[in-house]
């Protein structure tokens, strides 16, 4: 059996399936796709009004355990010490329209930007206009299970991540050395750990540094997929010999 993370793995095991029969092959980047930043598009940042703005962003889908209706809530806190700050939500699922009232309500939806979905060959551009990606998943069995990707598709574009404190999280962020991590499901710990994120700009480079470093020697699928060898590779020294006639 192979999992994509530590978390099922111990899912797996803990229901009887030995631990040897079990191998993690991880959630990973196509380093192709995702090879670093590039100069953002002054055009794009001026056509959805964020230019000149300290951006926020998260990409996905919009399902209730990214705990996007948290990001909204922390938001009018986080204007109130950073006015010049904006949210860039692009993607698409169940819940757009009560995030898009939400933001309504709140009296933030001059700040945030709802883009829909974006063509997978475009997305560099609008990793190139975020300052952080925020990934605010609240505390279930999913999320403490499983292991997203868009995490890792943000590091890989040299993006500083900030992210909820849930195991599926942990198994990609190590804390102020590849990203930051503050606990779920709290709108002013979200905002808090925003804010710690931004004030720490000086360490961005050394954190932008480890967090290439974590994908390019463990996250990239060159190294996922070389997995699979020593799995197959027990499977067949396992078949019997060839009967000869």
């Amino acid at each position: 059996m192979t999992t994509i993370c530590q978390g099922l793995r111990e899912d797996v095991t803990a229901r009887g399936i030995p631990g040897e029969k079990v191998t993690i092959i991880p959630n990973a980047v196509d380093r192709d796709a995702f090879s670093g930043p590039g100069t953002p598009d002054r055009a794009l940042a001026g056509r959805l009004g964020l230019t000149g703005k300290t951006v926020l962003a998260f990409f996905g889908s919009f399902y209730f355990y990214e705990g996007l209706h948290l990001l909204l809530r922390a938001f009018p806190l986080l204007r109130q010490r950073r006015a010049n700050v904006a949210l860039l939500l692009a993607g698409g699922g169940p819940e757009e329209a009560t995030l898009q009232r939400l933001a309504l309500e709140l009296g933030i939806a001059d700040s945030v930007v709802f883009t829909g979905r974006i063509a997978h060959g475009e997305m560099r551009r609008y990793y190139d206009l975020a300052d952080l990606l925020v990934f605010p998943r609240v505390s279930i069995r999913l999320t403490e299970l499983v292991t997203p990707l868009k995490p890792l598709e943000a590091m890989a574009q040299e993006r500083i991540v900030v992210a909820s404190s849930v195991g599926g999280h942990r198994e990609l962020i190590r804390d102020r050395e590849t990203g930051y991590l503050f606990p779920p499901d709290e709108p002013q710990l979200l905002a808090e750990g925003v804010m710690t994120a931004l004030a720490d700009q000086p360490a961005w480079p050394r954190i932008r540094a480890q967090a290439i470093e974590f994908i390019d020697t463990e996250r990239s699928w060159a190294h996922s997929v070389a997995r699979y060898a020593e799995v197959y590779g027990r499977l067949v020294r396992r078949q019997p010999a060839a009967a000869v006639d």
